[in-house]
Parts: structure tokens; C-alpha cells; sequence
């Protein structure tokens, strides 16, 4: 197996993991073709419109019918607690018959910002912002991370003292071509750890920055900060194994792919990483 394409491999079997492991029920379902609208600068903007569209051509009739019955079933009297319990229900809907994850979070975004608590807002966030960090289309990303972006600044209107808002938000900007200056996301977040070395959440995503950002050495100190506090971070250890491995490094790749095959216990990715632990020997 050729290196990008293990990195490609390692990098599934991480989302995999954490969909296992952290409870995300819905998996991502994209389009072959993005549902575009107008040109926004580097890419062309994506509308809910057009996603939905594209997936209701997804379903059978009888789901087909079933979501017009619940799209029409607003009727007179509290219209608003009538509008986030079938917002809630046509999430359900894509989560579980229909298996489309952007329309699910859609939803979920739209209930939260009615119920208007922090809780409902930052976990609608982070829906967006998980399926912002499995995406791989910039348009998409855009769009998931604009709409994480506006949850997240709702849920810190209501508690600006919460930390891990202020790192998803930071996060947006990072990963969700929001801004040409990445330093509008990092900062608020160095300022995070900088002030909490603890706060291995802030400490990931800005690995995962300097990842991205191809400062391989900045994210490794990050990961390894992860790593040390939290041995059993799937997502730290198989990063600092991919780190290591792109600079050259192999004893440290294999050093943490081990590591990070102690935690795996699908056989069929345990296979591939013992397979990529033996073709780093050579």
C-alpha cells in the first residue's frame, strides 16, 4: 500500500473509530455531485435547498410521503413548540430511515436555535463541526462549518464563559474556509490552552491546525500533549503516528501505530495497521 493511500486508510479508520466510540450515529452520506448554487469566491456556496433536493431523490415513495406528512404537519395553536417537536422528528427521519447526514444536522440546528438553550445549541454545533472534520470538499466544509459557526455564537451569547464553545467556533475558522487569516480561529484557542495546558480538547484542535497547516512539528508537540494526558485518545495517537511517518520519522510511526493498535479492536483495521507497521520495517 502506497503512504498517501495508508494515510488515507489510517485517517477512515479514525472516523470510524470515533463514530464507534463517541457516539455519532449518523453517518455522513455525500452527494456524488455537491449541491451548489452561486459562485463564492474559491468555490461556489452550497444552499440547503439544493442538498435537500438532492437527497430526496435518495428515498423511496413511501419515505417520500411520509416526509411531506411530516414537513405539512404545522397546525394552529403554539406553533413554535409544534415547529421544534417536527424539526426534531425530520432529523430522526434523516438519521434513521434515510441516512443523510447533512439534512439530519440541518434539522437538529434548526430545533436548537428555537429551543434557544445552550445545550441544544452547542450539540447542534458540534454535529456540523464533527461532520465538518470528516469533510473533504471545500464548498461543503463551508458550509457545515458557517452553519456550526452561527450555533456557536448563539450557545456563547447565552454563556460566554464556555471554553469549548470558544474552541469550536476557533475551530470554524480553522477548518471551514470562513476566513483568509487562519489566525482568527487559532488565537482564541492558544489563548484557551495557554491559560488551561489541561484542556486537551483545545490542545487537539490545534494539532490538528498545525497538521493541516503542514507545521508537522507544532502538531506533534500538540498531539503529544493529548497523548501523554489521555493514552486512549485514538484520534492523538494515530495522528502523531501519521506525523512522524510524513517527516520521515519511522521509529516514532511505528512506535505509535503500535500504540494506537492497542486501542483498535476491529481485526480488519488492526490488520492494515499491523500491514503498514511491517511495510515500515522494511
Amino acid at each position: 500500500m502506497k503512504k498517501q493511500q495508508w494515510i488515507l486508510v489510517s485517517s477512515g479508520v479514525i472516523a470510524c473509530l470515533l463514530l464507534l466510540f463517541f457516539g455519532r450515529t449518523v453517518p455522513p452520506n455525500k452527494p456524488a455531485t455537491p449541491a451548489v448554487s452561486s459562485q463564492d469566491h474559491e468555490h461556489q456556496a452550497i444552499s440547503f435547498d439544493a442538498i435537500l433536493t438532492q437527497a430526496r431523490q435518495k428515498i423511496s415513495p413511501e419515505q417520500a410521503l411520509r416526509l411531506t406528512r411530516l414537513e405539512n404537519s404545522i397546525s394552529r395553536g403554539d406553533v413554535k413548540e409544534q415547529q421544534i417537536h417536527v424539526y426534531h422528528q425530520l432529523a430522526r427521519f434523516w438519521a434513521d430511515s434515510a441516512h443523510v447526514f447533512e439534512t439530519y444536522a440541518w434539522y437538529t440546528g434548526e430545533a436548537a436555535k428555537l429551543e434557544n438553550s445552550e445545550k441544544s445549541l452547542t450539540f447542534a454545533a458540534h454535529q456540523f463541526l464533527d461532520g465538518l472534520m470528516r469533510e473533504d470538499q471545500p464548498a461543503m466544509q463551508t458550509w457545515l462549518a458557517g452553519n456550526a459557526k452561527v450555533l456557536f455564537e448563539k450557545a456563547l451569547a447565552i454563556n460566554p464563559a464556555n471554553d469549548s464553545s470558544r474552541i469550536g467556533l476557533g475551530a470554524c475558522y480553522i477548518f471551514g474556509n470562513l476566513s483568509d487569516n487562519p489566525m482568527e480561529g487559532i488565537l482564541p484557542i492558544r489563548e484557551i490552552v495557554q491559560r488551561n495546558p489541561d484542556n486537551l480538547y483545545g490542545q487537539l484542535i490545534l494539532g490538528l491546525g498545525g497538521r493541516k497547516s503542514g507545521q508537522y512539528d507544532k502538531a506533534i508537540e500538540r498531539f503529544r500533549i493529548v497523548a501523554q494526558k489521555d493514552p486512549a485518545n485514538m484520534e492523538a495517537v494515530f495522528n502523531l503516528a501519521e506525523c512522524y511517518e510524513i517527516k520521515g520519522d519511522k521509529a516514532s510511526a511505528i512506535k505509535w501505530y503500535e500504540q494506537g493498535k492497542e486501542l483498535v479492536k476491529l481485526p480488519e483495521a488492526r490488520k492494515e495497521i499491523e500491514k503498514r507497521i511491517t511495510e515500515l520495517r522494511k
